[in-house]
């Protein structure tokens, strides 16, 4: 329908859901269509201000109606905001809808595998009482402190920032010289407390990802995890891949600027309400640690991606970092410490290596492979003598982006199917158990899967038009295969899989299927050979196992071998803020993992397009699907 006169597309982010709409009506209208809910306490009548919503191609909407321009604030205006009840639309649109107005949540996998570490934080706090001043004492008050310092824990050679410096007399003082100080790594002052706080000591373990935000509270006198907290990463109105960001950098450097800003305003947020969560003040955390890709990496350090996108695609930096909290404008205690774990090269970055950390392939005896899936996908293989890694673009099709009913897993969302062999009728689980109004990418990889069990569609991904059911049909002059039928649905409308939908998971799931293939030619092992498959990541978790091989996203092993680690990425992050020990193998596993950059593999094209097929070009990679095959009678001699 989007050639069609007066029909255009609107797609509605950070969920991705899209729907075809007529000209000239408004967002709110368009919103309530597709089954987006966005916050709207006066109905959409214009004066409550609630639907907030910011458009990424504004030119798009009608001019802002008198009743934004007294609701929406100069900032909010400058900014892009406008209100879905108010602003209509003029042509195709993509709108952004911003945490202060959405209603659903979105189903997200915070925990992750986390091994028992000894607590060791970088940050300690020392409670010390000074000898007051006298003209038999007339020791500067600084001084004063420290060899108090020095007396009671041992501790030497302190620094402390300028502007902690200048307000030592007051806070002395007022204290009645009785202090708590914290310490990172017995060598930065960075806070002194009147009284003995020692009790009140947190960190944050933060995960920005391409597509989420992710924050761990952590009590670091114990290592207990005491609240958890997730937002959408805001910069998804710049683009849903980190590619297209690196593009509008390199198009306008100014835009670095933002994307930036958008970055530390989301990790603002997550810290903010963490500790909302866990009843503690922001300025009790003292440390955060940050793990993410590379592209994430640099613009939350307002340092430019552009040469991650360029050839031989080098980071700015690869060595782990310690910046003062103040100076990104992070709203802990000011002069706290950010840490970001090191990155081993342009796609492979802190969020790997908090990978690796988490699942412990670094020092397994046997080889192991992680998966960690997402818009952007890690792969990591080896064990303790030799580890490879690499990044595919395995694009936000998991994520419902490109598929003409994918959604984020949010509620309403498809995410399990299974489809009857003999009738082909489907069934279907929704999240929530509400009326479905899309499918999320586990949905996808069922459909798929169940499609080809079932004979519906060949090894690559063709429908076969000649099976015996009602449930093909043309739509919008194109075949496709209905999942829910228009009764069914919330929004009235039936939810349908096309011929590229499909094509879109193949893509998808043969990046990713290429670049554990050349990681395990370049160890020089086959499949067999692999004691343990970790899949990591949010959308990882929720995957059928079976389904996962069957369509060849995953390797051909038995599912026991199979273990979903959740976001381990999060876990290593925050085994780096509680543990020195742990922190300090970062840098020797991102020194220790060799990087390969599918691209320039002489490989890779053919395993690329060998890796479309369902499973796979060569069935002998995957014997047990086969025998799924043979078995449902779906094979034939063009088939194999």
């Amino acid at each position: 329908m989007i050639g069609l006169p007066n029909k255009v597309t609107v797609i509605f982010e950070p969920d991705g859901l899209k729907t075809t709409v007529d000209l000239g009506i408004s967002v709110f209208e368009a919103a309530k269509i597709c089954g987006v809910k966005i916050r709207s306490e006066c109905g959409g009548r214009g004066i409550c201000g609630k639907c907030k919503i910011i458009a990424k191609n504004p030119e798009n909407l009608t001019s802002l109606s008198e009743h934004e321009i007294e609701l929406l604030s100069d900032e909010e205006i400058r900014k892009g905001y406008r209100l879905a009840c108010q602003a209509c639309i003029k042509g195709n649109l993509t709108i952004y809808i911003p945490e202060e107005s959405k209603i659903s949540k979105r189903k997200v996998l915070i925990e992750g595998v986390l091994k028992e570490v000894t607590v060791s934080p970088f940050v300690e706090k020392f409670y010390v009482l000074i000898p007051k001043p006298s003209l038999q004492d007339l020791r500067p008050d600084f001084n004063r402190m420290l060899d108090s310092l020095k007396d009671v824990y041992g501790l030497n050679n302190l620094e402390i920032p300028f502007e902690l410096l200048k307000t030592i007399p007051s806070r002395l003082r007022e204290s009645n010289w009785k202090v708590t100080v914290a310490i990172w790594n017995k060598k930065r002052i960075l806070s002194i407390e009147p009284g003995n706080t020692t009790q009140k000591i947190y960190g944050i373990a933060v995960d920005i990802g391409t597509s989420k935000v992710i924050g761990y509270l952590v009590n670091l006198l114990n290592g207990e995890v005491v609240a958890t907290h997730f937002i959408e990463n805001p910069q998804i109105i710049y683009g849903e891949d980190v590619i297209t960001r690196i593009t509008h950098v390199m198009k306008d450097q100014t835009l670095l600027e933002d994307l930036h800003k958008l970055a530390v305003k989301a990790v603002n947020e997550v810290i903010l309400k963490c500790c909302e969560k866990a009843e503690i003040k922001q300025e009790d955390i003292y440390e955060v640690i940050v793990v993410g890709n590379t592209v994430m990496h640099h613009l939350f350090l307002n340092i430019t991606p552009k040469y991650l996108a360029l050839s031989p695609y080098v980071p700015a930096t690869g060595d782990p970092l310690d910046i003062e909290a103040r100076k990104l404008k992070i709203k802990i205690c000011p002069h706290g410490n950010i840490h970001t774990l090191p990155v081993i090269a342009g796609f492979v970055g802190g969020d790997a290596v908090g990978d690796i950390l988490a699942t412990g392939i670094y020092e397994a005896e046997n080889i192991c492979l992680t998966i960690d899936i997402g818009t952007n996908t890690e792969i990591i293989l080896g064990n303790k003598t030799k580890l490879f890694a690499t990044s595919c673009a395995s694009g936000p099709a998991f994520e419902g982006m490109h598929i003409t009913h994918g959604m984020k897993a949010v509620e309403g969302a498809i995410e399990k199917v299974k489809i009857d062999p003999e009738t082909f009728e489907v069934n279907y689980e929704t999240i929530g158990n509400t009326k479905p109004i899309g499918i999320c990418g586990s949905a996808m990889v069922d459909i798929v899967a169940e499609m080809l069990k079932c004979g519906l569609i060949d090894r690559r991904g063709k429908f076969i038009l000649t099976k015996d059911t009602k449930r093909f049909q043309k739509v919008n002059g194109q075949y496709a295969f209905i999942i829910a039928d228009s009764n069914e649905t919330k929004t009235g409308k039936p939810i349908i899989v096309d011929q590229e939908d499909i094509r879109e998971i193949q893509l998808a799931k043969a990046a990713i299927y290429t670049g554990c293939s050349i990681l395990m030619k370049k160890r020089d092992i086959s499949t067999d050979v692999i004691e343990k498959i970790f899949v990591a990541g949010t959308f990882g978790n929720y995957l059928n196992i079976e389904n996962s091989i069957i369509i060849g996203l995953l390797p051909d092993v038995p599912p026991s071998k199979v273990e979903f680690v959740g976001n381990a990425a999060g876990s290593g992050a925050i085994m780096a803020l509680i543990s020195k020990e742990e922190r300090e193998k970062t840098a020797n596993i991102a020194r220790k993992t060799k990087y390969v950059e599918l691209a320039i593999d002489p490989d890779f094209h053919k395993e690329l397009a060998a890796s479309m097929y369902l499973p796979h070009k060569n069935l002998d990679e995957f014997p047990s699907v086969r025998k799924i095959l043979e078995k449902r009678g779906v094979l034939n001699s063009k088939q194999t």
